[in-house]
């Protein structure tokens, strides 16, 4: 009997073990991102624009590196904040993601009266996607044909150089604010409702210029309706080697351009974050989607979740300092 009764209690306790053990791997379990389910991509643009594009060409990319459906969701508002903190309110399980420009992180903050969610503590960094330069176009029929001579007059003439975004806290905007804040002089900004009309109007000569997207402007310069004068990075770009940097006609410390990365929810899993990583880096390695992307006027940038994060944050304090004094939303 004594037998059977130990034996009995060694069940017992070897149950109550497992029950335990199923008990504290029940959360973690609820994190994992669960195989075979859709994984939603968000989108804080409307469809049509440049990242909901990009967003398009990288989902099936992904999708075949994870093995699961990936289908690209718009929810467009408050410069991308919108789909931002529909993500950040999300159970951190891998299955709803978002596809980050980089005004809605840097941005966008200084920007909005109201932000929807902290872009350093609400989101998690998974994987940066690639990065983009700006180039600042002027009309043809402009007295100024470089930069050093749009400086000069702009001095001459303050307040009657006027330059367009695709509205108030985009990165063309703010490429805007920066040339004005390096350069001593005084522009007057005119937001449009996307960069399209904005280039309409350069061409057309209702205003005088605005920093656009290589990969956008690079046709409108091929074409001869506008004139290039200078991108916005340290360096030449290989989509425009003609065209000088800011820092070769002059202007110190001038150094702006865009990117785009995959976040998650705050908390998500370490080995989630890392799978997910794994996939996009594999993702931009094939040559369709890499040679597409470069198409556009992109560069590939991969890495870490911590490149992304050191990024964001070097970019958050420069914005701090330019956007100071500019009308909120």
């Amino acid at each position: 009997m004594r037998h059977i009764t130990s034996w009995g209690q060694q069940c017992r306790q070897q149950l109550s073990r497992w029950v335990l053990t199923g008990l504290l791997l029940a959360p973690l379990a609820a994190l994992a991102q669960p195989a075979g389910q859709t994984v939603r991509l968000v989108v804080g643009y409307a469809p049509g624009g440049p990242v909901d594009a990009a967003a398009r060409l990288f989902a099936p990319a992904l999708a075949r590196e994870l093995g699961q459906t990936v289908v690209v969701e718009n929810k467009p508002g408050a410069g991308g904040a919108m789909g931002g903190d529909m993500v950040a309110k999300a159970t951190p399980n891998g299955l709803l993601l978002f596809f980050a420009a980089s005004p809605t992180m840097t941005i966008s903050p200084h920007i909005l009266k109201a932000m929807a969610f902290d872009t350093a503590k609400d989101v998690t960094p998974i994987a940066p996607l690639v990065s983009y330069t700006n180039v600042l176009v002027v009309n043809k029929d402009q007295p100024f044909k470089t930069v050093p001579e749009l400086v000069a007059y702009a001095k001459a003439n303050p307040g009657k150089v006027a330059y367009g975004s695709a509205g108030m806290g985009a990165s063309n905007h703010l490429s805007g604010e920066l040339f004005a804040l390096r350069t001593g002089t005084t522009l007057n900004h005119v937001p449009y409702k996307g960069n399209a009309p904005a280039m309409t109007d350069v061409i057309g000569g209702q205003i005088n210029m605005m920093f656009d997207i290589i990969g956008s402007a690079r046709n409108y310069v091929a074409s001869n309706r506008v004139r290039a004068v200078a991108v916005t990075s340290r360096e030449r770009n290989a989509s425009m080697p003609d065209v000088p940097s800011m820092r070769e006609v002059g202007i110190a410390d001038y150094d702006v351009g865009g990117w785009y990365a995959l976040y998650g929810p705050a908390k998500m899993p370490a080995d989630l974050v890392a799978r997910l990583n794994e996939a996009t880096r594999k993702a931009l390695a094939g040559d369709e989607l890499k040679n597409k992307l470069i198409e556009q006027g992109y560069d590939i940038w991969t890495g870490s979740p911590q490149l992304v994060s050191e990024r964001a944050a070097r970019e958050l304090a420069l914005w701090g300092t330019v956007t100071k004094g500019i009308q909120v939303q």
